[in-house]
């Protein structure tokens, strides 16, 4: 059996894993999570906070010392355009067509134009960005989100999403790499968004996990109902949902 053939069979028995475990959970109810992990979740949770606090608040604040605004600036466009043939594989496996090709007229513009995705031409263009991931892909296609996950480091997700973004790195790891480093620039962008958004409430946990749930499920509808003012740690820095709350 060749290399291709190998992938292919272990992608698919991913795929038929997913579906055995996921689609025949409880339908989701409107406005509640699935969380039969909140006991490790909120561990992992606080976890999250203090490697924020011990380590990333003090290399975002060096970070934004040092870099120019410019610069930063050319960092969040270069990440983003990274994420362009996800978002145009993504978008195909949900039959829009229009999105895909907004997404690889992008990623070719701002490749060559915008001098490897430094420079963003192609909004300027009138192509705007919506990104779309695989687990984006499974939920416009019924999967539900299953239980809610908080992952070391990255923060809310559930299994869902999760499985989405293993399966894209068994495709190509790049995409998973890139995202963590994604995550982080994406992170120096909305630090006191995030800051504002948890600061006051008496359960944080509770907070991010509604806000990143319904912020999802608002993402896979590309709009289509209300979203929590909390901004995505790895949304587009130029559009967010929480900054807009716009029909996307």
């Amino acid at each position: 059996m060749d290399r291709v053939s190998r992938f292919s069979l272990r992608l698919g028995l991913c795929a038929v894993a997913l579906t055995a475990f996921v689609l025949p959970a409880r339908a989701e109810e409107a406005g509640k999570v699935d969380d039969p992990l909140e006991g490790l979740n909120r561990i992992t949770s606080e976890f999250n906070a203090i490697v924020r606090q011990m380590i990333l608040d003090p290399l975002v604040d060096g970070y934004k010392a040092v870099t120019p605004d410019e610069v930063q600036k050319g960092v969040s466009n270069v990440f983003s355009n990274i994420s362009e043939p996800v978002t145009a594989a993504a978008s195909l496996l949900q039959g829009d067509t229009d999105n895909a090709s907004v997404s690889t007229q992008r990623f070719l513009i701002n490749t060559t134009v915008g001098v490897g995705g430094i420079g963003d031409p192609a909004t300027d263009m009138g192509l705007k960005q919506r990104r779309e991931d695989l687990g984006q892909a499974m939920g416009a296609n019924g999967v539900a989100p299953g239980p809610h996950i908080v992952l070391p480091i990255f923060g809310p997700s559930n299994l869902r999403d999760a499985t989405g973004d293993i399966l894209t790195g068994l495709a190509n790891p790049a995409p998973l790499a890139l995202k963590a480093a994604d995550s982080a620039v994406s992170y120096s962008n909305k630090r006191d968004d995030i800051r504002a958004a948890t600061g006051g409430a008496l359960d944080r946990y509770s907070v991010e996990r509604d806000a990143y749930e319904q912020n999802r499920r608002y993402a896979i509808s590309n709009g289509q109902g209300p979203v929590t003012a909390f901004p995505s740690i790895d949304a587009d820095d130029k559009e967010t949902v929480a900054e807009t709350g716009a029909k996307r």
